[in-house]
C-alpha cells in the first residue's frame, strides 16, 4: 500500500489531542502537587485516592459518568472535542500530578528551609528553588502523560465516539479497520503506534538512568 495513501487525520487528532491535556495538566498539576505536599489535614488521604482513581478505574466506567454528566449540562460535551480533552485530562491527570508531587515530598527541606530564612515567599521558593531541581520528574510526568493519552481508547470512545477529524482518534482508527475487516490498515497505524510507545519508555528510562547518575555523584 502507498503509505502517502494513508489518511493521517486520526493522528494529527490524537497528537493535538495529547499536546492540549498536557499542557494543561503541567500547568494545573504543579500548583496541586506543590499544595498537596504542604497540607497536612485529615483529608490528604482521601484527596490522594481521588486523584489516583483513574489508574485502576476501567476507562469504560469513567467515561460512562463522564458522558451521563456532559449530558446535563446546558452546552452538551459529549462527541465534541473539547468533551474528549476534558476526558482526557481527567483520566490522564495522576501521570502528570503522582511525578510531580514525588518529587516535591522527597525534595530537600533544608533547601526549602534556607530559602524561607531569606525572605522568600512559598511561590518564588516554588519557583526558584524546587522546580529547578525536579526537572526530571516534570519531564517525566510530562512524557508520560503525552503518552498515556495518544494511547486513550475507552475514555474517548464512551465520551467521543468517532467522529472523522474531530474525535476520532488514532486508537480508535485502528479499532475501526479492525471492524470492517481492513487489517493492512490497522497493522500499520498499530506499527505507528507501538513505534511511539516504544519511544516513549526509552525517553522514560533514559531519563530515570540520567536522574540516578546524578544523584551518585
Amino acid at each position: 500500500m502507498d503509505m502517502t495513501s494513508i489518511d493521517l487525520t486520526p493522528f494529527w487528532v490524537s497528537f493535538k489531542l495529547a499536546f492540549l491535556t498536557t499542557l494543561i495538566l503541567l500547568i494545573i498539576s504543579i500548583p496541586m502537587a506543590y499544595f498537596l505536599s504542604n497540607y497536612k489535614g485529615k483529608f490528604k488521604s482521601i484527596i490522594e485516592s481521588i486523584v489516583s482513581l483513574p489508574i485502576v478505574l476501567p476507562p469504560t466506567v469513567l467515561g460512562y459518568y463522564l458522558l451521563i454528566g456532559f449530558s446535563k449540562v446546558s452546552d452538551n460535551l459529549a462527541f465534541t472535542f473539547k468533551g474528549i480533552l476534558i476526558a482526557s485530562i481527567i483520566y490522564s491527570f495522576p501521570f502528570m500530578f503522582n511525578p510531580i508531587l514525588s518529587a516535591i515530598e522527597n525534595f530537600d527541606k533544608s533547601l526549602i528551609e534556607a530559602s524561607y530564612s531569606l525572605k522568600k515567599t512559598k511561590f518564588q521558593t516554588l519557583k526558584s528553588v524546587i522546580l529547578p531541581n525536579i526537572k526530571p520528574a516534570i519531564f517525566t510526568g510530562i512524557v508520560i502523560a503525552f503518552g498515556h493519552t495518544i494511547g486513550e481508547f475507552g475514555v474517548v470512545l464512551m465520551v467521543g465516539g468517532s467522529i472523522d477529524g474531530v474525535t476520532k482518534v488514532a486508537s480508535i482508527a485502528i479499532y475501526d479497520y479492525t471492524e470492517t475487516l481492513d487489517y493492512n490498515l490497522a497493522n500499520i497505524y498499530s506499527a505507528i503506534l507501538l513505534l511511539f510507545s516504544f519511544v516513549i519508555l526509552f525517553i522514560v528510562n533514559f531519563i530515570n538512568r540520567r536522574m540516578n547518575v546524578y544523584k551518585n555523584l
